[in-house]
């Protein structure tokens, strides 16, 4: 049989999406890894409360939807539906976005659909999903030339092809320059950059949020950021449709993408922290009087810090983008823009 090598996009694509990718499987992402909104009701409070700043900065719209890109299995959605109040809820459209299938037992106030909606006005929350957008792998050969890299699916081996050249090459210069660095890696974001642009396009009025594993142009890893994870452990990245295949997200050109007016970048560390998100333990006065509750407070102050904690979830980056209202009316630390 002919080995048959494809670029790392092309690759991911059907891996992830496919008839019989990952994301199809019927134990959902949550199956093989935990994102922030497994770690903490916290996570969607914060997300309700971002959503009720926006509303009071649109002026309290008949209808505000909520938009939220690589939605899972619903699970962010539920959450934030079960913490907005009733007056806010009666207005509130939410909208999963998703390419599997609606899982059973779902509210069925939550819409469900393959692309963003278009023209609504209010929240578009993407938690780890551009990192999941496919994009090629590029790799700078013996001579420094930037070469895309291919892949094998079966079992993952890898090689390189042609020289990288046109647009891409055009964003790696720009970017995440590796020419004359021979071994030197990265990830092509230009599909990334272009879905971010389309998601924000998508607003007639509100606030798109990006949430995600990144790095910005002046601390760009050397070697590429791509990797697979399987039953929560990190594996080698083949793409047989067995794992997640991931890599950290170029957020600064993303930003650029859409124009950095408008545009916050932030850890996810600040940003909580801005939505009322902190670790603090419960006074320990708290443990004599009501020991049950201290204990309670405890593991919430707990889930709480695993969110903002330095080297963990603390350090995911938040791409903020305003659609025709002020950035600093949803991010009170936000400096004016």
């Amino acid at each position: 049989m002919t080995t048959r090598w494809q670029g790392w996009r092309q690759a991911t694509e059907a891996a992830l999406y496919g008839p019989n990718g990952f994301f199809h499987r019927p134990e959902g992402p949550a199956g093989h890894f935990s994102t922030s909104v497994h770690a903490s009701p916290r996570y969607a409070a914060a997300v309700a409360e971002l959503l009720a700043r926006v509303d009071r900065a649109l002026g309290g719209p008949a209808e505000l939807a909520l938009v939220d890109v690589g939605a899972g299995r619903g699970e962010l959605l539920t959450g934030v539906l079960g913490c907005v109040p009733a007056e806010l809820s009666g207005r509130l459209t939410p909208y999963a976005v998703e390419r599997a299938a609606r899982p059973e037992g779902l509210d069925p106030r939550i819409r469900w659909c393959a692309e963003p909606p278009r023209g609504v006005t209010g929240l578009l929350f993407a938690n780890e999903w551009l990192d999941n957008v496919p994009v090629e792998v590029a790799e700078s050969d013996e001579h420094g030339v930037p070469r895309y890299v291919l892949v094998r699916a079966e079992d993952g081996a890898q090689r390189l092809g042609e020289p990288v050249t046109g647009a891409d090459a055009e964003w790696l210069d720009r970017w995440w320059p590796i020419a004359g660095a021979p071994g030197a890696r990265a990830e092509i974001g230009r599909p990334r950059d272009a879905a971010w642009a389309e998601a924000v396009g998508s607003l007639a009025r509100g606030l798109a949020v990006a949430v995600d594993y990144a790095h910005q142009r002046a601390t760009r890893p050397p070697f590429g950021t791509l990797t697979g994870y399987r039953a929560g452990r990190e594996v080698d990245p083949v793409p047989d449709g067995s794992c997640d295949l991931t890599s950290h997200v170029a957020l600064d050109a993303c930003a650029a993408a859409v124009g950095e007016t408008g545009c916050l970048l932030l850890s996810q560390r600040e940003a909580l922290r801005d939505l009322g998100v902190g670790g603090a333990r419960p006074p320990l006065s708290l443990a004599a009087t009501d020991p049950a509750g201290y204990v309670r407070a405890l593991a919430e102050a707990s889930r709480a810090a695993e969110l903002t904690a330095a080297g963990g979830l603390g350090d995911f980056g938040w791409l903020v983008r305003s659609v025709g209202v002020p950035v600093e009316a949803a991010f009170t630390t936000a400096p004016p823009s």
